[in-house]
């Protein structure tokens, strides 16, 4: 693993919210974000940017977030990396279930771009072996 939290690939169909979090999390975190519309298109650029965490959305059309992160295991570009899923679905058994999946933690939405990134660096570190 890397000294430090650098590169974050983001999961999200929403554009608006993808936009929102992209920019929270470059421009305020200084990460380099790979985001990806779709399960699919994240599966494929996974090995290529080899990131150091995976935020998902849970809900997304064709392949949902479960879904999406279990193919990331598969890989082994992604076997190791920590997940978090960012969902409007935070009900205490919905977060179990999520963590039961693979995830290290479960961001609620809607969340605050100004501590995304804080946040992420957190749970990123508490993740560390």
């Amino acid at each position: 693993m890397p000294a430090r939290l650098k590169k974050i690939l983001y999961v999200e169909d929403e554009q608006d919210i993808q936009t929102v979090a992209r920019m929270a999390l470059e421009m305020v975190g200084k990460f380099t974000v790979c985001a990806c519309s779709s399960g699919e298109e994240a599966v494929a650029a996974a090995a290529g940017f080899a990131p150091d965490l995976i935020l998902l959305d849970v809900m997304m059309p064709g392949m949902d977030g479960p879904t999406t992160l279990a193919r990331l295991r598969q890989d082994a570009s992604g076997a190791g990396v920590p997940a978090v899923f960012m969902t409007a679905k935070v009900q205490p058994h919905e977060i179990e279930n999520l963590k039961a999946l693979g995830a290290v933690e479960v961001i609620a939405k809607p969340f605050d771009p100004m501590t995304l990134s804080d946040t992420l660096r957190g749970i990123w570190t508490s993740a560390q072996p």
